[in-house]
C-alpha cells in the first residue's frame, strides 16, 4: 500500500489525528435538564430571536419538553433550514409546554435591546401553563425577577435541547410576525429580510423614512447628537 510522503523539513508541523478526524459539531442534548431535574422538577429552556434587526419586535420563547416525546432533530435554529424549523415548530407545540412573549420597538427604544430581550424571556417563562422550578437561559445573563431559579448557558441553543426548542419557536414566531408586517408596511420588504439591516432595507428607509416598526435607538435610525 502506498503511503503519502511525509514532510521531514525542520520545523514542519506533523499531521495529527485530530486534524485528520475532526470532532463533530456540538449538538444539544438533555444533560443540563437532567442535572437541574434531580428532584423531578419542571425545567424550562428559554431563548430569543431578533436582537439585531433594525425593525420589529424581539421575540422570546420558553419551552418545557416532555422527555418522553422530544421531537427528533432539535438544534440551534440558526443551523436549520426554514422548512425544518417550521416542521419542528409544529411538533414542539404538540408535545411541549410553550409560551411566547415579545418586546416591541418602543419597548426596545426605552430599555435598550439587552434589557428588552431579558424582559421578554422573563415574561415568556411566567406565561408557561405550568410554573417551572428551574430555567435554562440562553446567553450570559439571567433576567431579573424570574418566577424560578435559573442558570445562564452560553451558546445554550447548541447545548440544551430545551433551549434549542425555544430558539426554534422564537425564530419561527418572529419570522411569521415579520411576514405579516410586510403586508401592512409593504414598502420595506420585511418578509424578505425580517427587519435586518440589509442593503435593500436601508435603501427603503432612505426612500420612505422609518415606520412604526423601526427601532429608533438603532443606527442608522438614531438621530445623531449635535
Amino acid at each position: 500500500m502506498s503511503r503519502a510522503p511525509s514532510d521531514s523539513r525542520p520545523g514542519a508541523k506533523k499531521s495529527t489525528q485530530a486534524s485528520l478526524f475532526p470532532q463533530p459539531l456540538q449538538a444539544p442534548d438533555f444533560s443540563l435538564e437532567i442535572e437541574a431535574d434531580a428532584d423531578s422538577r419542571i425545567v424550562a429552556g428559554t431563548d430569543e430571536a431578533g436582537r439585531g434587526p433594525l425593525a420589529g419586535p424581539v421575540v422570546a420563547a420558553a419551552v418545557v419538553l416532555d422527555r418522553h416525546a422530544i421531537p427528533p432533530g432539535l438544534d440551534d435554529s440558526k443551523k436549520l433550514t426554514a422548512a425544518k424549523r417550521e416542521e419542528l415548530f409544529v411538533q414542539i407545540l404538540v408535545h411541549a409546554d410553550v409560551a411566547i412573549a415579545t418586546s416591541g420597538p418602543g419597548h426596545i427604544d426605552r430599555l435598550d435591546i439587552r434589557q428588552a430581550s431579558l424582559d421578554a424571556m422573563r415574561r415568556a417563562l411566567a406565561a408557561l401553563p405550568r410554573r417551572p422550578n428551574f430555567a435554562l437561559i440562553d446567553g450570559r445573563d439571567v433576567p431579573a425577577s424570574l418566577c424560578c431559579p435559573a442558570r445562564a448557558v452560553i451558546k445554550g441553543d447548541s447545548r440544551s435541547l430545551s433551549i434549542a426548542a425555544a430558539s426554534i419557536v422564537a425564530k419561527v414566531a418572529r419570522d411569521r410576525m415579520m411576514t405579516h408586517a410586510a403586508s401592512c408596511f409593504d414598502a420595506y420588504g420585511f418578509d424578505r429580510h425580517a427587519g435586518y439591516g440589509t442593503a435593500a432595507h436601508r435603501q427603503a428607509i432612505a426612500d420612505h423614512g422609518p415606520c412604526q416598526l423601526h427601532r429608533m435607538s438603532f443606527r442608522p435610525l438614531r438621530p445623531e447628537s449635535g
